[in-house]
C-alpha cells in the first residue's frame, strides 16, 4: 500500500538519550521543511523505548530545544513508552499468522553466524525468550529512496530473523516505528541515512501487518573528522537553544540550499525565509556529510 499522493504528513522522532546534536537538528529541519513545502503536517514523536539508555530529563530538554528553534508539532507529541498495548496487538497478529515466533537463542548461540539468526540453535529454553520476525531464505526488499536512489537488500542474508520484542521485555524499534507511523498517518519519512538499511525490515513489517508504506528520504548522516556518527562522537556537542541562528544557518547549508539574502535576523524571520526559499531538488544525495565542511560563516548578516 502507498499513501494517498494528495496528502502529506511527516514527523521527527528523537530518542531521549541526550541533548539534540547537529545531526538531529538536520533531520528535524529537513523533515519540517519538506512537510511545510508540501503544505502538509509535521509531528513529533518521542522514541523512549529503551529506559536503560535514556538520560533523565532528556525528552523535555529536546522539546525545549525544538521550541527554541521554532519547530512546533502540529499535534501533541506521541510518546512510545505509552504505546505498549498497540505494539502488543501488532505482535499478537504476527504471532497468530506465523510471521513471528518465540526464540530462545542467545548472542553466544548465534556467534558462529555473526549474530545473524537464520534458524533457532538454542540448546535449551530460556525464561526470557525474544520474539523475532521470520525472514525466509531469499527474502529481498527494494525501494526507491527519493535522495539515496534505489536501495536493495537481501534481508535474509544480511539481517536474518530480526527481533520484535527483546529478551528484557522491551519493544524493538522496528516494530514500534512501523506501528506508530501507521497510527499517525505518516506519509513521508525524512530522516538520517544511518536508518537506510533498517527500512527494508520496516517494509516487511508493513506488508505483514497490511499497513501503508510511506515514501522515504534519507538525509546525509553528519559525521566528525574521523567519520564517526555524531551521537558516538566528542564532536556531538548539543546545539544551543539560547542562540539558535548560527545552527540554523549551518543546517540550511547542510541541506544544500541557496544562500539566504534577507529575513534572517530572528528565529521567526529565519523560519519564514527558509520556508519561502526551500528547494527539495537541492537536497544532498550523498549518504555522509562531514561536520567540518559546515564550519563557515553565516550566509548573511542578520538584518
Amino acid at each position: 500500500m502507498q499513501p494517498d499522493a494528495q496528502t502529506y504528513r511527516g514527523r521527527f522522532a528523537p530518542s531521549p538519550t541526550g541533548p539534540l546534536h547537529f545531526g538531529s537538528l538536520l533531520a528535524a529541519f529537513g523533515s519540517w521543511l519538506a512537510a511545510r513545502h508540501a503544505g502538509g503536517e509535521w509531528l513529533i514523536r518521542i522514541e523512549d523505548l529503551d529506559p536503560p539508555r535514556e538520560a533523565p530529563g532528556a525528552a523535555e530538554r529536546q522539546m525545549h530545544t525544538l521550541q527554541a528553534f521554532g519547530l512546533a508539532s502540529d499535534a501533541p507529541a506521541l510518546k512510545q513508552s505509552e504505546r505498549g498495548a498497540h505494539y502488543q496487538a501488532a505482535l499478537d497478529r504476527l504471532l497468530a499468522s506465523g510471521a513471528a515466533f518465540v526464540c530462545h537463542c542467545s548472542r553466544s548461540d548465534l556467534a558462529d553466524e555473526g549474530g545473524v539468526h537464520r534458524a533457532c540453535v538454542a540448546a535449551s529454553p530460556r525464561p526470557d525468550p525474544a520474539i523475532r520476525f521470520r525472514v525466509p531464505a531469499g527474502t529481498r526488499v527494494s525501494f526507491e529512496d527519493s535522495l539515496q536512489g534505489r536501495f536493495d537488500q537481501d534481508v535474509a542474508a544480511d539481517v536474518g530473523d530480526f527481533v520484535l520484542r527483546r529478551t528484557d521485555g522491551l519493544w524493538a524499534y522496528q516494530l514500534a516505528v512501523v506501528v506508530d507511523d501507521a497510527a499517525q498517518g505518516i506519509t513521508d519519512v525524512v530522516r538520517g541515512a544511518d536508518l537506510l538499511d533498517s527500512t527494508p525490515r520496516q517494509i516487511l513489517l508493513q506488508r505483514a501487518l497490511d499497513l501503508p508504506t510511506p515514501r522515504y528520504a534519507h538525509l546525509p548522516l553528519v559525521v566528525d573528522a574521523g567519520g564517526r556518527k555524531l551521537s558516538k562522537s566528542l564532536a556531538a556537542l548539543p546545539v544551543d537553544p539560547a542562540d539558535p541562528l548560527p545552527a540554523m544557518h549551518a543546517v540550511w547549508r547542510a541541506l544544500g540550499q541557496a544562500p539566504l539574502t534577507a529575513g534572517t535576523g530572528s528565529v521567526a524571520a529565519m523560519l519564514e525565509a527558509m520556508h519561502r526559499s526551500f528547494d527539495p531538488a537541492r537536497l544532498p544525495h550523498t549518504p555522509r556529510l562531514a561536520l567540518a565542511a559546515l564550519h563557515n560563516d553565516r550566509d548573511t548578516k542578520p538584518d
